[in-house]
């Protein structure tokens, strides 16, 4: 019952922030929504400027990879809640950590995160091999994963050890039932998808099937880990795409968990 009061809670809360009439107004109601347990996580953090990020640095390093980390928040929004997470990803790992601080829409729409996500994957690369290298990105920060990895293709640059994608953004566009079948489930609802995908490609200048990964082949490329909750707005989508890249020969494992 908790659970899902605090659910109802923050739903209303991103309502909110998604509908003011002032971004800064807006991310300022979502930044108030730091829900926090009381683990403590033995992490350094050193600021970078160019590119602009954070590097999240274990006290205790356990594992020779690199983290590349891009945050969700439907790339409109930055906040503690993903300054946290990536904490947590570099003190359970074992790995250090890089979140880049990229451009958000709506004031910054596409190819403005594509292309700080290069800089932030050149940064990373310069101390570690690409072959030591993971990206991880949640929500639209798996979206941001997946055109990563793509930009690296059409480049012919080596890709990372392996693309993990917790609830990935695959489709900008209406994609699947659960988009709004779900809504009752989950704290993001379908229309913010939907009004990200327009944030971050005003008027459709490049298209949704450009910008959404389910369209483009990840055979060849590096080997992708998906989570997805079956009660996620972006189920539909993320199994959708998994089958399709299985399909065509991609190397993806997908694990779902029955609700969240």
């Amino acid at each position: 019952v908790n659970l899902e009061i605090g659910v109802r809670f923050v739903r209303r809360q991103f309502s909110r922030a998604m509908n003011a009439s002032d971004m800064r107004h807006g991310r300022a109601i979502f930044d108030s929504l730091l829900l926090e347990t009381a683990d403590v996580y033995a992490v350094n953090h050193i600021a970078v400027e160019n590119p602009k990020g954070t590097w999240h640095i274990p006290r205790s390093r356990t594992c020779k990879a690199t983290i590349l980390y891009c945050h969700g928040g439907g790339y409109a929004f930055h906040s503690g809640v993903s300054r946290r997470f990536a904490d947590m990803l570099a003190h359970h790992s074992g790995a250090p950590l890089f979140a880049p601080d990229y451009r958000l829409t709506p004031d910054h729409p596409h190819p403005a995160q594509a292309e700080d996500a290069l800089a932030a994957w050149r940064h990373v690369t310069k101390t570690s091999a690409p072959q030591d290298t993971v990206v991880i990105g949640d929500s639209a920060g798996g979206h941001m994963m997946l055109m990563l990895l793509l930009a690296l293709k059409a480049r012919g640059d080596p890709q990372p050890a392996l693309g993990l994608g917790l609830c990935p953004w695959t489709d900008i566009g209406e994609g699947g039932t659960s988009l709004h079948g779900n809504d009752r489930y989950d704290l993001v609802q379908g229309w913010m998808a939907l009004r990200f995908g327009q944030w971050l490609d005003p008027g459709g200048r490049y298209g949704r099937e450009a910008l959404s990964p389910i369209n483009h082949d990840f055979t060849g490329l590096a080997p992708l880990y998906l989570q997805i909750g079956g009660r996620d707005i972006l189920y539909d989508m993320t199994r959708d795409f998994a089958e399709k890249q299985t399909s065509a020969g991609a190397e993806v494992m997908l694990d779902v968990w029955p609700t969240m």
